[in-house]
């Protein structure tokens, strides 16, 4: 069975409020980690349609600072797929509703999540339909990750 990621993307949305904020304004980064988290779960467990656990965040990079009042969306969508892991490839938006503008990509990652059965082992998912020629670079792009990551965890078995 395969599932293209059109039927898998997620986006959220939120205010940020004071409560996400230090006492300049701006907003913690736990906070955004904490949204981008739960769209890559939601993404993930809609795509393996079981429950998911987070195995690895790739590089993080604030490319924006977020302030309160800001709206925060948060697109995840699957890129590549493995026999049990799923790489959702997580970006934020940030608009400014006050001043009624746009200030684009604030950060983006790569989160990798496995699958799991009911006695909480590793299940194998459906594999990802790729529709486009971007899909399958992005997922020639997650396959060099995984096998990069793989072959890490191999040597540092060693050690």
């Amino acid at each position: 069975m395969k599932k293209n990621s059109k039927e898998s993307t997620i986006t959220l949305g939120q205010v940020m409020l004071p409560t996400n904020a230090n006492v300049a304004g701006n907003v913690f980064g736990g906070e955004i980690l904490k949204m981008m988290d739960s769209v890559a779960y939601a993404v993930a467990m809609k795509h393996s349609e079981s429950n998911v656990v987070t195995a690895r965040i790739d590089e993080i990079i604030f490319h924006k600072p977020i302030y309160i009042g800001s709206v925060v969306q948060c697109t995840g969508k699957v890129v590549f797929t493995g026999k049990s892991s799923i790489e959702v490839y997580v970006t934020v938006y940030v608009d400014d509703i006050q001043n009624r503008k746009s200030n684009g990509k604030a950060l983006c990652a790569y989160f990798t999540m496995v699958a799991m059965d009911e006695n909480n082992e590793p299940k194998i998912i459906p594999q990802l339909e790729l529709i486009d020629e971007q899909e399958k670079i992005e997922f020639e792009k997650g396959k060099e990750r995984y096998e990069k990551r793989k072959s890490i965890r191999k040597y540092q078995n060693t050690i």
